[in-house]
């Protein structure tokens, strides 16, 4: 990467433009913390740079020209952001800004919070000097989160949520003019004026974070959850879930990362917890959210309490019903049921997730085929009864699941030497929870 940096600033010279490194790269260099997420203001032409840098290194350029920027992927699919350097106003408080071509100071000086606004010249004479206009080193060294002016919650209120993650993600404080500033906003309603679309994105990349627990607290404290719902609220209960949310999360990171989840939604339906469906899908069209949200999740409505006991009764559940009761719902809620359940309750999900999930039948159509299957929905009745009977020990061999489809569906005499049968209660690997 510093390579790549070296290179755009000599191509920069070439074009006669300047060139910085800016935004979070440089405030978590400073920090300490890896960030190789490298974007790049300019004051010139971004496009033209891009385009010249990817002819000496390969790879290729996305322009969008109304904004003044560029994406350059290079050939191994690393990406910069490249922008000509500008200014926005906004026409009305939360409204998306107008964009108007502008100095680098003036470029910073439209950006969220001044830990945000060092930048790094890249320029061969230049290269590596550090230029700080807004006070930004000193709020990195006191670890104080705070905006450029008194109008930044007003003219973006989503800047509220964003201080709330700096704040949890660094162990940071907001500056207690800015926080009276997100408090005033607060009062006059600012929020209610944001999109769904936004709203959602600031909360999915605050629920993103390591432990979001804190935040939701955060959030709390200066009243912004009830923007989301009037009734949300944060204590005990919820600290509780979230960290079990965490620990269950964790836990399916390292076994299933090729199995897709959307781990912000998990924390999401835990905050939701204690709302009605109807309430939920209140809260669902202000993110903008499918308002089907409790009938694709079960949270709110009776079907989540009652999964919840039927995995937390203590009688002996066939591993087949297990599979047939879990199969049909989300990862999400699998994953949510683990973390609100009893121990016994998370055993069996695991199980469904690490083994049961993936038992087949070895036959197959065309085996039935063979044995005479006429085709039709008997083929499904067939391959479902041979993965109960998978599931459940009746049979481990292909030998006798042909045995058992000649016997239960008529279809000529069993196997005159079928292998022995397993205990009823045994499965591959051990015994069912």
């Amino acid at each position: 990467v510093l390579d790549l940096l070296r290179e755009i600033g000599r191509e920069a010279d070439a074009l006669g433009v300047e060139a910085y490194v800016v935004g979070g790269m440089v405030r978590d260099l400073l920090l300490g913390i890896p960030n190789l997420d490298v974007d790049v203001v300019v004051r010139g032409d971004a496009a033209a740079l891009a385009r010249a840098v990817a002819r000496r290194r390969g790879g290729r350029v996305k322009e969008h020209p109304r904004f003044g920027t560029a994406v350059l992927i290079l050939a191994d699919g690393f990406r910069v952001d490249l922008a000509t350097a500008r200014t926005e106003y906004y026409e009305y408080p939360a409204a998306l800004p107008t964009v108007e071509m502008s100095s680098v100071k003036k470029d910073l000086y439209r950006r969220d919070f001044t830990i945000n606004t060092l930048i790094i010249q890249l320029n061969a004479p230049f290269f590596g000097r550090l230029i700080d206009y807004f006070g930004g080193q000193r709020d990195l060294k006191d670890r104080v989160i705070r905006v450029l002016h008194n109008m930044s919650i007003v003219e973006d209120p989503t800047r509220a949520f964003r201080a709330i993650r700096f704040e949890t993600r660094f162990g940071f404080t907001i500056g207690g003019h800015t926080a009276n500033l997100i408090r005033s906003a607060v009062r006059h309603r600012l929020f209610e004026k944001l999109s769904g679309k936004r709203l959602l994105m600031e909360i999915k990349a605050l629920f993103s974070e390591p432990d979001p627990y804190p935040s939701v607290e955060r959030m709390a404290a200066f009243d912004l959850l009830r923007f989301l719902h009037p009734r949300l609220s944060a204590g005990p209960a919820t600290r509780r879930l979230f960290a079990s949310v965490g620990e269950v999360l964790a836990w399916f990171r390292l076994l299933f990362l090729d199995l897709p989840v959307e781990p912000f939604l998990v924390y999401l339906l835990a905050l939701f917890r204690p709302l009605s469906a109807e309430e939920i899908r209140e809260a669902a069209r202000t993110l903008d959210l499918p308002g089907d949200l409790p009938e694709r999740y079960l949270v709110g409505t009776p079907a989540f309490p009652d999964l919840l006991r039927r995995l937390q009764n203590r009688r002996r559940i066939l591993p087949s019903r297990l599979s047939d009761l879990l199969s049909p719902l989300r990862t999400e809620t699998l994953l949510l049921a683990m973390a609100a359940g009893s121990p016994l309750a998370r055993k069996r999900i695991s199980h469904y997730l690490t083994t049961l999930r993936s038992v087949r039948p070895e036959t197959t159509g065309k085996d039935l085929r063979a044995l005479g299957v006429p085709a039709g929905p008997l083929y499904r009745r067939i391959l479902d009864r041979l993965r109960a009977a998978r599931l459940d020990g009746e049979v481990r061999t292909k030998q006798e699941e042909l045995a058992l489809v000649r016997e239960e569906f008529g279809l000529g005499p069993a196997s005159p030497d079928p292998q022995p049968l397993p205990p009823p209660d045994a499965l591959p690997g051990g015994r069912a929870p």
